[in-house]
């Protein structure tokens, strides 16, 4: 596959980009290169290899989740620049109409 004039305009048009001349044969070029490092990477013999399922063998080492320091809402809302009492009061964001 190479990548030609026709293929720049839809991928221009797809993007919704507008580019010039000196930009359409930079990526053009760019594009190639690409498709070149990826048909260089079939010339791998990969028949005994077997696929990964994960890149490395580390796995996520998971803390129990314990709550830790709370906070008394009392201390918390002392600070606040509106509050009720309960809860932390702010500005609305949502209209629904």
């Amino acid at each position: 596959m190479t990548i030609d004039e026709k293929l720049i305009s839809r991928l221009e048009h797809l993007a919704r980009l507008e580019l010039s001349g000196t930009e359409k044969e930079a990526i053009r070029k760019d594009l190639n290169n690409i498709l070149g490092m990826v048909e260089k990477l079939n010339e791998l013999d990969t028949e005994k290899v077997e696929p990964l399922i994960y890149v490395s063998e580390a796995q996520n080492v998971l803390r129990e989740d314990v709550i830790q320091h709370q906070l008394p809402r009392a201390k918390a809302l002392k600070n606040a620049p509106q509050q009720n009492g309960d809860y932390f009061e702010v500005p609305k964001v949502i209209d629904l109409k």
